[in-house]
């Protein structure tokens, strides 16, 4: 992993990641340093939050049609996603709850570097609501 240098504007996206559980997007985290950094860019946020994906400190999330999330890997806290249809919220899952995929269940010699899982679903608000619940499938 290398080490992206550590800028005011990077340290201030860190910042706003490490603080958020809303896993943003990049207009929301723009607009939120450009808070305590007036001057930033939106083209200077997108290339630092490349940057920290290429590092591995923040991972993508990523829905066709829909802008890419941002979640901030907060040390010791691995975890996988729910993903609500209706609203598009997205919920931490706790990776302990998860059972894990026996080794036979892949080819013989597969090394796992790692594990993204993503629960769909519907959350309790949108299922309370059946005009707005979404078709299965």
């Amino acid at each position: 992993m290398t080490m992206v240098r550590q800028t005011r504007q990077r340290q201030a996206v860190i910042e706003v990641l490490r603080t958020s559980r809303a896993h943003p997007d990049a207009a929301w985290i723009h607009a939120q340093v450009r808070a305590e950094l007036p001057s930033v860019s939106l083209g200077t946020v997108y290339r630092t939050l490349d940057a920290l994906v290429r590092d591995g400190v923040l991972m993508t999330i990523e829905r066709a049609g829909q802008a890419t999330r941002y979640d901030y890997k907060h040390a010791g806290e691995d975890h996988h996603h729910a993903v609500c249809r209706g609203c598009g919220a997205i919920f931490d899952v706790d990776m302990s709850a998860v059972p894990g995929l026996p080794a036979a269940a892949l080819p013989g010699g597969f090394q796992v570097t790692g594990v993204r899982l993503e629960f769909m679903g519907v959350c309790a608000g949108c299922a309370a609501q059946p005009e707005a619940r979404p078709p299965e499938g």
